[in-house]
């Protein structure tokens, strides 16, 4: 880290409110990085349908960490926007409007119905590979890397071998297409294989930490694998949920740390902030040459 990134580090711990937390961060996942042999990085489809993803795909490419977790919209994002390309628009679209015109709106990011027509051809082509078998999410996933470009970030975990768990993967247009899929052809996608690798990943790790952005089904995935060793050693959550409602998604660190999925000397950090905001510049203050 050079003088100025230092300064400037200071400089947001002494500012108070999230601008202190966003410090911390930095500064925790320096120390993450030197001390812990597992890293997880957690987050949820949304982000990759934005622009987070080329962000997302740097953190596997440089290999800044070593485990994935996600939903399963993150894989059909990933398929698409290696060829395909979204558009920003705005918050107070007419979706009445763009429903009538095949365009599907996440927030402010427009997506054409041709994306996910694309997205059907491509996985039916991956299906046909593997007809017959019952194949885990985390190597289905390998398997799609593959033959995606370098501008995707499951393509940077096949390379690099990072594993990818998505429990929740039927839960997308991947899902669907499974569904059709099996109307002909025998296909089966086994959830519980994954979890073998997963607990033998955490159980053998000396120390963990995680990078979780979002809830959600990818963020309790992340925590949860980690009770089998006494909770994870670090952890930095980077969003925008409340936990007035008793919602996973909105729970801070120090919850988790009852149920052990956090270790209880609690080395972490709750941005409560946009992670399309607060990823790239807590990498930034991090060193990052983004």
């Amino acid at each position: 880290m050079e003088v100025k990134d230092l300064e400037r580090l200071e400089d947001l711990e002494r500012c108070g409110f999230q601008a202190s937390e966003l410090a911390k961060a930095a500064r925790l996942w320096l120390k993450m990085r030197e001390e812990c042999d597992v890293i997880f990085l957690s987050f949820t489809s949304n982000l990759v349908a934005s622009g987070l993803r080329g962000v997302i795909k740097e953190l596997c490419k440089r290999k800044e960490v070593d485990v994935v977790v996600t939903a399963g919209g993150s894989i059909d994002h990933d398929i698409i926007k290696s060829y395909k390309k979204y558009a920003i628009s705005d918050f107070r679209e007419n979706d009445i409007e763009l429903h009538k015109k095949g365009v599907n709106r996440i927030c402010n990011i427009l997506v054409d119905n041709s994306c996910y027509q694309f997205m059907e051809e491509f996985i039916h082509k991956v299906f046909d590979e593997v007809e017959g078998e019952s194949i885990s999410p985390s190597l289905l996933i390998d398997k799609i890397g593959s033959k995606l470009n370098e501008s995707a970030f499951s393509y940077w975990c096949w390379k690099n071998h990072i594993p990818v768990f998505c429990p929740g993967i039927i839960d997308a247009a991947l899902g669907l297409h499974l569904f059709f899929y099996r109307q002909k052809r025998k296909l089966s996608i086994d959830v519980s294989a994954d979890l073998e690798r997963l607990a033998q990943i955490v159980l053998n790790a000396e120390r963990t930490g995680a990078l979780i952005l979002g809830g959600g089904i990818s963020k309790h995935h992340t925590i949860a694998s980690n009770i089998l060793r006494g909770g994870l050693d670090y952890a930095i959550y980077i969003n925008t949920s409340q936990p007035w409602d008793g919602s996973l998604s909105g729970a801070p660190p120090s919850e988790a740390i009852s149920w052990g999925k956090i270790a209880e000397s609690n080395r972490s950090a709750n941005v409560v902030v946009d992670a399309t905001i607060g990823l790239p510049l807590m990498l930034k203050l991090a060193g990052w040459d983004l």
